[in-house]
């Protein structure tokens, strides 16, 4: 791990923690200590030296970031009134409509892009405006899911090849990550979307 220049604290906790190390990590980076692309760097690692263990290392990142990301959407819960009131001012009801209309990817977009997106305080948006928990939780764990799953599959099959090349060109993994789900989402709105009902 020493070419990722990861903390030597860091190598000595993982080597003796892994998958939990993993989910530490997850959720401290998504709320109070950022830790960027340090979870992505520890996994790829992880799945490099144990390929067979990939399945079980990006679950354990995706459920730790996820986790994480429950604490501020509960913190912003918390303060909804007050926070909205002051923060929304007249233009508050446009904005809490289009956050329950657009929320979904707009958590989908912070959550696959790497840093220096601002993906805390979408989080904090969504508990603040009062996103439905369910949606809120979908959306956090696809976009954690797919991201920690792709890098995962990447460094397992094709090892520091695969590595060096997520970390040079991130945003366009998440990119890519991104216009796959939509891809998905169309092609299920297509397939069971609902036929007009006819007029009696």
């Amino acid at each position: 791990m020493d070419k990722y220049h990861l903390p030597l604290w860091l190598q000595t906790a993982v080597a003796t923690s892994g998958g939990l190390g993993l989910f530490l990590l997850g959720f401290l980076d998504s709320t109070f200590l950022p830790l960027p692309s340090v979870n992505d760097l520890l996994l790829i690692s992880l799945c490099i030296q144990f390929p067979a263990r990939m399945p079980y290392y990006a679950t354990m990142s995706t459920v730790g970031s996820v986790a994480g990301c429950l604490v501020l959407y509960f913190i912003g819960r918390k303060g909804e009134e007050a926070a909205f009131r002051h923060k929304g001012g007249v233009h508050g009801p446009r904005i809490h409509s289009w956050v329950e209309r657009n929320g979904f990817f707009s958590l989908l977009v912070a959550a696959l892009l790497p840093p220096p997106m601002p993906f805390k305080v979408f989080v904090l948006a969504a508990g603040v405006l009062g996103m439905p928990l369910r949606t809120f939780v979908i959306a956090i764990t696809i976009a954690r899911g797919v991201r920690f799953y792709g890098e995962g599959y990447l460094a397992s099959r094709y090892g520091s090849q695969a590595a060096n090349f997520l970390i040079s060109h991130k945003v366009g993994f998440a990119l890519g990550s991104l216009l796959s789900i939509f891809a998905i989402y169309l092609l299920y709105r297509l397939v069971f979307r609902r036929p007009p009902q006819q007029e009696a």
